[in-house]
């Protein structure tokens, strides 16, 4: 994502003056340590360099282990497998990681009554809920506003076909015809999109435990959209094109098991690429962004998502058979 700078001092009850350390990738800038509320509140800068530490230490440890295995009679598939890592499914995770952390900081602040820090706060998750909306739509393409736009413009591009054929133009009236044609095939391209979205119904859950069909990996489902949303380069570098469905299909992002591949992280993969995991495949998954995106295991051992990542992709919450009914998980990291 590119555009967001939420970088700056938050005013302290105190009169000091907070400054937030920034995570930076590609543009994007995100408060990494906003501390004007320091008194009970997590430190999201300690949580961070948690974060970062435990996937380093696992990428360290992983690598003995599967350079090992490359070595002596490895599969050698897992060079391929990182063709589909995805820098922006990464970073739309650690998004979602900012505004759940800005969002317990703003309820902190209110507790105790440091309204005017509260304020502060609320205006950075604005900001952030905001441009995240805005580029969610611009990279999805599928909003019934732009469906509706492109209904709008060819009312008026008809209108003026028709006036130029009433006053004789005719070499406008041509031109007026092809920008029509063109104009069509977007808006039924854009309605196809938008109906996907609708209409879509999805194999895999959030938080349920998956097989890489081709390259064999474990990973677990944290995201999901109903079509392919990655730019056009990262599509010819992973070879959607050569899928049997393209990339008109779910795609899934995927958390990898560190132990597997510690560079691969996260992916992103087609729908038609994974399959559920075995009973005897659930046993042990290690990953840095496990501890925020879930709160446990159900007894058939799938992660349970917590109630903000159910809500992102209005997913139902799913209970395996012989759960007792846990609590709904408001806890936000």
């Amino acid at each position: 994502m590119q555009g967001i700078s939420l970088c700056g001092s938050v005013a302290s009850t105190h009169g000091a003056n907070c400054r937030g350390a920034c995570v930076a990738r590609k543009g994007l800038r995100l408060p990494c340590d906003i501390n004007a509320v320091s008194h009970g509140a997590y430190s999201c800068h300690w949580r961070m360099h948690k974060l970062h530490t435990n996937a380093n230490s696992r990428r360290m440890n992983a690598t003995v282990r599967t350079n090992a295995r490359w070595l002596f009679g490895g599969d050698g598939r897992s060079s391929d497998a990182r063709l589909e890592r995805s820098e922006s499914a990464n970073e739309d995770i650690l998004i979602f990681y900012f505004q759940m952390d800005l969002q317990t900081r703003i309820q902190y602040a209110l507790n105790i009554e440091q309204f005017d820090v509260a304020k502060q706060l609320r205006e950075k998750l604005t900001e952030i809920e905001t441009e995240i909306i805005r580029q969610r739509e611009a990279k999805r393409g599928s909003s019934k506003t732009e469906a509706q736009d492109k209904a709008l413009n060819l009312l008026r591009v008809r209108a003026d076909l028709q006036n130029a054929i009433d006053g004789e133009n005719y070499a406008l009236a041509a031109s007026l015809r092809d920008e029509i044609a063109k104009l069509e095939a977007e808006s039924l391209a854009v309605s196809a999109k938008a109906l996907a979205y609708q209409n879509v119904k999805y194999e895999f859950r959030l938080g349920q435990k998956v097989r890489h069909k081709v390259h064999g990996y474990r990973g677990v489902i944290c995201g999901m959209d109903p079509v392919c949303c990655e730019s056009k380069s990262w599509m010819e570098t992973a070879n959607v094109e050569k899928l049997s469905n393209g990339p008109n299909q779910p795609f899934y992002q995927v958390l990898v098991d560190v132990y597997v591949d510690p560079e691969l992280l996260v992916a992103y993969v087609a729908e038609e690429n994974l399959s559920a995991a075995e009973e005897s495949e659930k046993g042990r998954f290690d990953h840095p962004y496990i501890e925020f995106l879930f709160y446990g295991e159900d007894t058939a051992g799938d992660f349970i998502p917590i109630k903000q990542l159910r809500e992102k992709y209005d997913q139902p919450r799913y209970e395996a058979s012989d759960d007792e009914n846990d609590d709904d998980g408001d806890t936000n990291s």
